[in-house]
């Protein structure tokens, strides 16, 4: 596999920082993995060092396009292990595992609430806004440092809409919901698509060629005894106008001869 370089992604979004970040330990693990993900072309997403069972070390990253494949994660695994034996910023021995944020990503940048807009998420404050600390309902935009939040659950005295200061967010993360699956599948076909182009699977798009829609270009071939299609942007005859509803009745009312013709 041919990895991403910073030289061959958008050096500005590799290069943006987290507006939501972790304290303590994951901090410390944070602070060796960012420059070695950056060096590949990756993101820092999310750091989760958890006890249980163990020691394990989460950490979440992605490309500047949100995409993530199985082949990335062994790769950083194989490049970030050796740094972080050096570094040593755990005291005891820990297990390493590296993974896509997933359909119900965290929230961590500017440009993940602007990417996600009009879906639904759940926000928790590190400070509290208006004496609340959760916060449930539509992204409906980014305005200057806080997010807009059109709330599903307001209180008869709270406003359904309130702005939150990224900085003040502690956790933000997305609801699962239909809308946000069938957007990641569109995500991950064209970001398949693109790495087949990279690893040279397939012929590179021309810089002309216009994007089409898969369901429009793939047509069944018609079959023995079917029908011809109607013309294109032509509809067919209705089957139940106003005209043939008034012949029928007065058929069956003997006006007419129902097999007279039109």
């Amino acid at each position: 596999m041919t990895e991403p370089t910073a030289t061959s992604v958008d050096t500005e979004l590799l290069a943006e920082p987290r507006l939501v970040v972790e304290p303590g330990v994951a901090a410390r693990v944070a602070a060796v993995a960012v420059p070695v993900l950056q060096g590949m072309g990756y993101r820092l997403v999310r750091i989760k060092v958890s006890g249980d069972a163990g020691c394990t070390v989460q950490i979440m990253a992605e490309r500047p396009d949100g995409s993530m494949q199985l082949e990335d994660c062994e790769a950083i695994s194989r490049a970030l292990s050796p740094v972080l034996d050096v570094a040593d910023p755990i005291e005891r021995a820990y297990r390493l595992e590296i993974s896509s944020p997933g359909i119900d990503r965290p929230l961590v940048r500017r440009s993940d609430f602007e990417r996600y807009t009009g879906h639904l998420v759940k926000i928790e404050m590190a400070v509290a806004h208006q004496g609340r600390k959760r916060f449930r309902g539509v992204l409906a935009g980014v305005e200057g440092d806080a997010v807009r939040i059109r709330r599903d659950d307001p209180r008869p005295d709270e406003d359904a809409e309130v702005l939150l200061v990224m900085e003040d967010i502690s956790d933000a993360r997305l609801v699962l919901t239909d809308e946000l699956i069938e957007e990641s599948m569109r995500r991950g076909k064209a970001a398949e698509r693109e790495l087949r182009r990279e690893l040279g699977l397939a012929p590179p798009q021309p810089a002309h060629a216009k994007k089409s829609d898969p369901a429009k270009s793939q047509k069944p071939k018609p079959k023995p005894g079917d029908k011809p299609a109607h013309k294109p942007g032509k509809k067919p005859a209705p089957t139940n106008t106003k005209k043939h509803r008034l012949a029928a009745e007065r058929a069956r009312r003997g006006e007419i001869d129902p097999s007279e013709g039109d």
